[in-house]
């Protein structure tokens, strides 16, 4: 897989007892993004054309440009007002496009009549402190929110992508059922890209309250 998704940072004196080696391992939003397009190239058959939509400051955090040249993506045309919006393709005839266009999703792909729309979120992966382990939480949380928030449409798989850690996956197991009657898919990545899905099956059984 990829050796190069994370970013790697010193943390703040408060935050320097609570990672492993003293130096925080994080896993962008814009690497989730990239990781799950990715996958989705992979994986989904006949697939061979993903649509990432980043914010400004996604670009400023993480190099899209130079990591996928890195992996065979060279840009054939740009568009936007940034140096990596733009299309993309590799050997193979797959491309991939980076447009700064709000309200998409952040990763989009439609193959055969189905579409994959997915909202993703980043975060610190080697890290115990209470406030990063929250912003996990957190972004699990307001992925499915923005998901409910997207009509449902016939043939449309929507995906709801972050990090994985003991943190989130604690969390997407106890959201897996609820999350799946909304037609919301919980997927988790880790640090080289690998795409855990997460089924309610894998889930406790719980008591329904009365």
């Amino acid at each position: 897989m990829f050796d190069d998704l994370i970013t790697y940072h010193a943390p703040p004196p408060n935050r320097v007892i609570a990672c492993e080696a003293d130096v925080e391992h994080h896993l962008s939003e814009a690497a989730v993004m990239l990781a799950f397009a990715m996958h989705l190239l992979r994986t989904v058959p006949d697939l061979m054309h993903v649509e990432i939509h980043p914010d400004g400051e996604h670009g400023k955090r993480f190099d899209f440009q130079g990591w996928l040249q890195t992996h065979d993506f060279t840009m054939t045309s740009s568009l936007g007002s940034t140096s990596y919006g733009g299309m993309y393709s590799d050997r193979s005839g797959r491309t991939l496009t980076l447009s700064l266009i709000p309200g998409r999703g952040d990763v989009v792909a439609d193959v055969n009549g189905q579409s994959f729309v997915a909202e993703c979120k980043g975060g610190v992966i080697n890290t115990k402190h209470s406030g990063q382990t929250s912003r996990l939480r957190k972004g699990l949380c307001e992925t499915v929110g923005l998901s409910l928030a997207t009509p449902i449409v016939v043939g449309r798989r929507q995906f709801v992508v972050v990090p994985k850690t003991r943190t989130t996956e604690v969390l997407a197991l106890k959201m897996a059922h609820r999350a799946q009657q909304a037609g919301i898919s919980i997927a988790l990545v880790d640090g080289r890209g690998n795409i855990f899905d997460i089924r309610p099956d894998d889930a406790p059984e719980m008591n329904e309250t009365p």
